[in-house]
């Protein structure tokens, strides 16, 4: 390690931080400032990483859990020879740039997950050491070792003050994650105060207390910050590695340094005589030659050591063809044989009534046999949930090759985790619990739409059909706002057929979440649908379930278990009855015009719409001549089908609305 050229690399990187912020007058100084050391010597020294080939498999993961600090990680990936230009450095927090004011997954190279909202990363990171942990079990073979790679986080008071540390935090204790290293930007400083203000707890001992190892140190010391890193890094003792790194915040600025004031653009103000004071030329943007010489040979350097795990790694794929076809078209993200994986999901019982969720366990277990990098999880209630896969086994700090995973009662932290495995990008994830629950991780479902990553979640239990759990259990309202997720695919499907399209039309998306909504009733099977219909036109978001046999009078709209009453309704009110399935908003309106016309001609504007939760959503389908049968309140304590009955959700109700606009 040359200490020297990593004190000399810390200053530009504060000079870079100061001028781009400064330019455009926006920004969060606090952190790059006040953490230059620790990224002189992650990116100068400890990371094991090769800027040519920022998606190498074996690269260490670095992650900016404290986003808002993002002039920290653009300095350092322009300096250490990532694709960020000083000109993209210049053009930071403007339209369209490589570097946005919070990191953002797949804009920028280096970039390893899309954070801002505190705590999201520390989450993302356990994904990611649980993804590494997977990814070595299932690819590693006695002779040679492909993937061996660290973890590693930065983050700050906000980030650990946030719940959602302390869930993924607890998780990777207890299962045993021990390449994973968390380096706490300890500056005793929030947004807008000094952290005494809002906390007085011994951060150390409750990470020891989640069974993490814990060491203190100063975060200006370049050789402490070294040696703690590195001794994080060889040491596979079963404990994720917490390093609480006290700095000063916004150092460099004295003006505001170590005060709340510089975790913002304040110390904008002083930049003139903070780049004086730092020993930097009047020249902005400035990168000495001897920092760029050191990058420039530690770049060669790293490529040289990639070039030798490549010869390792040809060496193992010559010897395991087929682990290498599954990892490559894994990173590749190859799109999935629809037709081979809907014929591996048996078809169901035609007599016999069952709720989807119990469908959707069925389904699981038949993809997992196609497709042995599918990975499932609960929270706490796998017993509910359904999505066990059955001969997977549950992932152990002893099994890392389980396929299950039990996150305990942490819906918040098992979306980040979630999110973190697909940042990975090996294994294809998911994450179940009750759909009321859905809010408690709505942070994680926001940024995996955000970042587009391919994963699902589950969501049982999907309506006031909960029955006497009452209405905090009942989700009227959550279904509907999921929808409004930018990207993200809602699924209800109707009946165990429909469910086997859910799944695969999930597992079809590589570039977005879905989340799949399921019954905690039974339902009947629709028989009266084919089922390659239902099955196939799931794919497409929606589909005819019951075409008129006369001249076409109204349209009845439905999904989920309700779809069973407008097929029934459909019968009372005649032969120009259509039934329209509709479990997919998002796909269907992916399809093309000539399609969504054929489901929903335009000359028909007479249509009913009913779904057990609030109503406002499915007037965009039934439009100003239409209506829609809903549940604009919470719920009630009572049986299941009374309090449908009682909410009206039920045929009698379709047919109703139906005459009344005929």
């Amino acid at each position: 390690m040359n200490e020297d050229i990593l004190v000399k690399a810390a200053t530009i990187a504060r000079g870079l931080a100061i001028d781009a912020i400064t330019a455009c007058k926006s920004g969060h100084l606090g952190l790059p400032l006040g953490a230059a050391e620790i990224g002189a010597v992650l990116f100068g020294d400890s990371l094991s990483m090769n800027p040519r080939i920022p998606d190498w498999i074996n690269r260490d993961r670095f992650v900016l859990s404290a986003g808002h600090g993002s002039m920290f990680l653009y300095a350092w990936l322009h300096l250490s020879g990532y694709d960020v230009s000083l000109q993209d450095v210049k053009e930071f927090r403007t339209l369209h740039s490589k570097t946005p004011g919070h990191p953002e997954f797949g804009e920028t190279a280096g970039v390893e997950s899309t954070t801002g909202p505190l705590g999201q990363g520390i989450g993302n990171s356990v994904g990611m050491a649980v993804a590494a942990k997977k990814t070595a079990e299932k690819f590693n073979t006695a002779e040679h070792t492909i993937v061996d790679h660290h973890v590693i986080c930065l983050a700050g008071d906000g980030c650990i003050q946030e719940g959602i540390a302390a869930e993924a935090s607890a998780f990777a204790g207890h299962f045993g994650l021990d390449n994973l290293i968390l380096i706490f930007d300890s500056n005793d400083v929030t947004l807008d105060a000094t952290a005494e203000a809002t906390q007085s707890e011994d951060t150390a001992l409750r990470y020891q207390s989640y069974g993490w190892d814990a060491a203190t140190i100063d975060g200006h010391d370049i050789d402490a910050v070294h040696t703690a890193v590195t001794e994080a890094k060889a040491n596979d003792n079963g404990k994720p590695k917490l390093i609480i790194a006290k700095t000063l915040i916004g150092k460099g600025i004295e003006e505001v340094a170590g005060t709340f004031k510089a975790h913002g653009e304040a110390g904008v103000n002083y930049a003139e005589k903070a780049r004086a004071g730092l020993g930097l030329p009047e020249e902005t943007f400035f990168v000495s030659e001897k920092v760029k010489t050191f990058f420039a040979e530690r770049k060669q350097e790293l490529a040289s050591k990639y070039n030798k795990w490549l010869d390792n790694y040809n060496a193992w794929k010559a010897t395991n063809p087929n682990l290498a076809s599954l990892l490559e078209s894994a990173q590749n993200k190859e799109p999935e044989d629809v037709d081979r994986l809907l014929a591996s999901i048996p078809e169901a019982d035609t007599e016999k009534s069952i709720a989807t969720r119990v469908a959707g366990g069925h389904v699981i277990n038949a993809l997992a046999s196609e497709l042995p990098l599918l990975i499932t999880g609960s929270a706490d209630l796998f017993g509910s949930t359904k999505n066990y896969i059955n001969d997977g086994g549950d992932f152990t700090r002893d099994n890392a090759g389980g396929r299950n995973f039990r996150f305990g009662i942490r819906e918040h932290a098992m979306g980040a985790i979630v999110n973190g495995i697909a940042y990975h990008g090996i294994f294809t994830a998911s994450g179940a619990t009750f759909t009321t629950f859905a809010d408690y991780m709505r942070p994680s479902l926001r940024l995996s739409a955000l970042a587009k990553l391919p994963n699902f979640h589950i969501f049982t239990h999907d309506s006031v059909a909960v029955g006497q759990d009452g209405p905090t259990h009942q989700p009227v309202e959550v279904v509907s706002a999921l929808r409004l997720i930018p990207g993200m695919d809602v699924v209800r499907p109707a009946d165990p057929e429909e469910t086997a399209g859910a799944f695969v039309a999930a597992l079809e998306r590589k570039d977005g979440p879905t989340s799949i909504v399921l019954s905690r009733q039974g339902v009947p099977p629709l028989n009266s649908i084919p089922v390659e219909d239902r099955r196939r036109g799931i794919l497409k978001g929606a589909y005819i379930a019951r075409k008129e046999v006369g001249e076409l009078n109204v349209i009845l709209l439905s999904n989920g278990a309700e779809l069973q009453h407008t097929l029934t309704a459909a019968e009372e009110l005649g032969v120009g009855a259509r039934v329209v399935s509709i479990p997919s908003f998002e796909r269907f309106e992916r399809q093309s015009n000539d399609y969504k016309e054929s489901v929903l001609p335009t000359a028909c504007r007479k249509r009913v719409a009913i779904e057990a939760g609030v109503s406002d959503i499915w007037h965009k389908y039934v439009g100003l001549d239409g209506t829609v049968i809903g549940i604009n309140r919470f719920g009630l304590s009572a049986d299941g089908g009374l309090v449908l009955r009682e909410l009206g959700i039920t045929a009698e109700s379709v047919v109703t609305a139906a005459r009344n606009l005929q």
